[in-house]
């Protein structure tokens, strides 16, 4: 059963979903907010509940959103974009006192850093031991570190790449991280060619071991998102609509749940799995293969783990079609971040004792 905002003759407005009426009490009692990424509408979307049954959306424009990174130890987030990596700062003090509305927000994270990486292409993004940042450099097919030294500096490369090139050979997407540095790896094929991946996009996705360098697992439909939870790694197959749990020592796999759509992009809040939903991109030979049901919607579904019991969706009526990446911000129930398109971080002042709103410049 869902909620609809409301019954439209004439197009929906920018951003208008409709949600299960459990997703906003759910979200409530877990206390955070939900973090999408949407490359295709570039924005960056907080989805936080007001109230048991009220969810409410906060989007910033930033250049193609992809991979989102948060350092839990110093409150910082980092986000993937088109061709740089920005990371943010979290004041609790900034957000109480945020000029246009002040008392609403319990988090505001404000620009800190730009990395410029150029068009790398970077999927996932993660925080590591002593805040050390990785990606996913998918154009040249490894992973990588970001710092303010170099574009990048490759961290691990698939033993079948023979040169770095900014050719996406085998559409390396996904990272998944354990004790602070990447453990495992996702990739469409095992091919050394550029766009070599292609002609068997949906036949040939393999997971990779990063330390020892070899393979978990192949054969599987387009793998996104690993990710370690409780111990556990699991992948969403994008092509299937599945979500799995990986025995990495038996290379096997187990389905938790089968949804209706293209998956990709999950994040975990305490015993639920958000899991992105994307439609399929128009005049894409990619999309073109799949033949997936529920591919004409955009938004998150909610996944009990434990059970892989659908609890509920949420969908994007307009604007949003496809999304790359989800994290939930744990213990923000009404998250702000500002982006540098507009003049307002501007005014927001953080020194190691105190913050400030700075007082506007009336001089002329």
């Amino acid at each position: 059963m869902c909620l609809f905002f409301e019954v439209m003759s004439s197009p929906p407005p920018p951003f208008a979903l409709q949600y299960s009426p459990q997703l906003a009490e759910l979200i409530h009692q877990l206390g955070c907010t939900i973090a999408l990424s949407t490359y295709q509408a570039g924005k960056l979307i907080f989805l936080s509940a007001t109230s048991p049954d009220r969810l409410i959306q906060l989007p910033r424009t930033f250049a193609k959103p992809m991979g989102i990174a948060e350092d839990t130890g110093h409150d910082h987030l980092a986000l993937a974009t088109k061709d740089s990596v920005i990371t943010f700062a979290n004041s609790q003090q900034l957000a109480e006192h945020y000029p246009k509305a002040p008392g609403r927000y319990d988090a505001l994270y404000l620009p800190r850093q730009t990395y410029h990486t150029g068009a790398l292409d970077i999927h996932d993004l993660s925080y590591g031991r002593d805040g050390r940042l990785f990606a996913v450099n998918t154009l040249f097919s490894c992973l990588v570190e970001i710092d303010q030294y170099y574009n990048f500096t490759p961290y691990w490369t698939p033993s079948f790449i023979d040169r770095l090139s900014s050719e996406d050979r085998c559409h390396l997407n996904g990272m998944a991280m354990d004790n602070g540095l990447p453990k495992y790896a996702t990739s469409f094929s095992q091919t050394n060619t550029p766009q070599g991946w292609r002609p068997t996009v949906t036949q040939t996705g393999t997971i990779y071991d990063v330390e020892s360098g070899e393979v978990v697992l192949t054969g599987l439909g387009m793998p996104h998102s690993p990710r370690i939870y409780d111990g556990k790694l699991y992948v969403l197959l994008s092509a299937t609509g599945e979500l799995i749990a990986v025995d990495t020592e038996a290379g096997t796999y187990e389905q938790v749940r089968k949804v209706k759509g293209f998956v990709r992009g999950m994040a975990k809040a305490g015993d639920y799995l958000f899991i992105g939903l994307s439609k399929l991109r128009k005049n894409s030979s990619t999309f073109a293969k799949l033949n997936l049901p529920g591919t004409d919607r955009a938004g998150i579904v909610v996944i009990h783990l434990p059970s892989g019991a659908l609890v509920g969706d949420i969908i994007y009526q307009s604007s949003v079609d496809e999304i790359y990446d989800l994290h939930a911000l744990a213990g923000k129930r009404r998250a702000n971040i500002l982006n540098t398109h507009t003049e307002d971080y501007k005014g927001a002042v953080m020194i190691p004792e105190t913050t400030y709103w700075a007082k506007p410049n009336t001089n002329d």
